[in-house]
């Protein structure tokens, strides 16, 4: 357990950093070019386009096959060395030949996706996918050589080697603000991007990402692997592996299919909150889920795959529990915390336009309704995968879509100004339902999951929110964060000092009340910061 928190920690610290720089380059790129207008939208649909294949891939296809395999194929008496050579071949064969499709596409896919979006809008578009469709390949890249790496107990460059990718995009902003001014109220039409500050906004995005891939290649060597390409794909099981992949092939399939539904409706709201709003409430839903969840989960993944392959039900039941329990007790107060600073968060990136703070935090908050739920179905997805079973996920993914579909197009009937905001409650309903289903799955595949001191440990962290929450709505009510003209949204730095105190004070009474009802799960997330500030020799 010690080892665990050690590498979640370790973990959480790089995500931190880079999710950080993210949060930066966002706050530049929305000076730079705005949030709401032309631009925004036209660079956010193209940026999107590999960011949704990678995340569907770093979380579905990749993830599911390499690490059960790669622990498995440990026990050859190579140490898996020829199978990882024929993986990797075998992935970036295939990532290579999707990259090069999908960006001879370009000009199919991405009218098929922005289908509302104006003539000249979609041109531009179009030219920043271009040189953005490239990125696909080497987020695949990324993922691959990262998963291997975890799967050998060596879970930092991984987590560390985006703050690279973040480092390159925003000084690319940066250069492009230089030549080209800057623009944060969206004014700048489509016509008025030339070819050069095209090449330049889309080309250094797709650089930062090069750059993350590459630079793995040296902490493989660090850990003695050496990629030799081997494209003999026969004799050491891909047969397991791809039949395990076919149905995550399936669930990329069914999420691509919900993406492209959603960002379909969503431009039919340009002027209002349309394709990049959605993409910062969600970059805002996923940091504490990044920082947090992921970190805990991966860092659980491997022992997790290790308990299934020896058949040991008892132990891998017991990890999921305790990811679980212990990512849920961070969640829920960043959950409180987000929901009541959603307004603050959003003059961060508005400029404090206040129409545009209503609008973007209120797509903030109907996506964080959703992040227990979100955060619970991670750990649930990955207790399959160490089960070496996508076929399961496939298909509460597929009841997941289905709602998700059918509530999206409902709300093209929406007023423009509420599309994005019904799109985000969708996707959070939908979320909830699907975590229940899959929660009562792996409860039949495993003979139970420790539901009910999962239960009793989830209504525990609830009740300690609720004070929290009064207080938070509280300051926010003093601090003018709820009105036009008010401290708490009148700009950036007064923002971010809002939140601060907001979310100290929340912070302070939630662990008091945890305390107060002897939560075990924070007796064991603070025994480690107790014995991190001890000095030494003391018990």
């Amino acid at each position: 357990m010690a080892s665990i928190g050690r590498a979640s920690a370790f973990l959480a610290s790089g995500t931190i950093v880079s999710r950080i720089l993210g949060f930066v380059k966002v706050i530049v790129l929305a000076a730079v070019i705005g949030l709401y207008g032309t631009s925004a939208d036209a660079f956010a649909l193209a940026n999107q386009l590999p960011n949704t294949v990678y995340t569907i891939v770093a979380g579905g296809v990749l993830t599911a096959v390499l690490v059960p395999q790669i622990v498995r194929a440990g026990l050859h008496l190579d140490g898996g060395t020829a199978y990882i050579n024929k993986l990797l071949t075998l992935a970036l064969s295939i990532l290579a030949v999707t990259t090069l499709a999908a960006t001879l596409l370009v000009p199919v896919i991405t009218p098929f996706i922005g289908l509302h979006l104006p003539p000249a809008q979609l041109d531009l578009a179009i030219a920043f996918a271009y040189w953005c469709m490239p990125q696909i390949f080497f987020y695949g890249l990324y993922t691959v050589l990262g998963e291997v790496l975890n799967a050998r107990k060596s879970f930092g460059p991984f987590t560390w080697v985006p703050v690279l990718n973040n480092v390159v995009a925003l000084a690319g902003i940066l250069v492009f603000a230089l030549v080209a001014g800057t623009d944060p109220n969206g004014d700048r039409t489509a016509g008025e991007f030339t070819p050069g500050m095209i090449a330049l906004l889309g080309g250094t995005a797709t650089l930062g990402v090069v750059a993350q891939a590459v630079v793995l290649f040296y902490f493989w060597r660090r850990i003695g692997l050496r990629f030799r390409p081997d494209f003999q794909f026969r004799g050491v099981g891909l047969g397991a592996a791809g039949k395990t992949a076919s149905w995550t092939f399936g669930m990329l399939l069914l999420t691509t299919a919900a993406g492209i539904v959603e960002t379909q409706v969503v431009t039919q709201a340009t002027g209002k909150a349309s394709v990049a709003v959605l993409a910062t409430a969600w970059l805002i839903f996923m940091l504490p889920h990044s920082v947090i969840t992921v970190s805990v989960a991966t860092a659980y993944f491997t022992g997790m795959s290790e308990h299934a392959s020896r058949g040991d039900v008892v132990k891998l039941r017991t990890d999921a529990s305790s990811a679980i329990r212990g990512t849920s007790l961070l969640i829920v107060l960043a959950s409180t915390v987000i929901l009541v600073c959603a307004y603050p968060f959003a003059a961060v990136f508005t400029q404090g336009k206040f129409e545009q703070v209503q609008g973007t935090g209120n797509v903030i908050i109907a996506y964080i309704l959703g992040l227990v739920a979100f955060c619970v179905l991670f750990v649930l997805q990955r207790t399959f995968y160490a089960l070496g079973d996508t076929r399961t996920p496939f298909f509460f993914t597929l009841f997941q879509v289905i709602l998700v579909v059918g509530g999206v197009l409902g709300c093209s009937l929406l007023p423009p100004a509420w599309i994005a905001v019904g799109i985000a409650l969708v996707v959070t309903v939908s979320g909830i339902l699907q975590t229940v289903l899959a929660g009562h799955l792996l409860r039949r595949r495993l003979g139970g999951i420790d539901g009910r001191r999962i239960l009793r440990s989830l209504i525990r962290y609830l009740v300690a929110a609720l004070p929290s929450l009064i207080l938070g709505l509280g300051l926010l009510f003093l601090l003018g964060g709820t009105h036009e003209g008010g401290f708490a949204v009148s700009g950036r730095l007064e923002a971010i000092v809002s939140m601060a105190i907001i979310g100290a004070v929340m912070a302070l009474a939630y662990f008091g009340m945890l305390l107060l009802m002897r939560s075990e799960e924070l007796r064991v997330f603070l025994v480690p910061l107790i014995n991190r500030f001890r000095p030494r020799g003391t018990n």
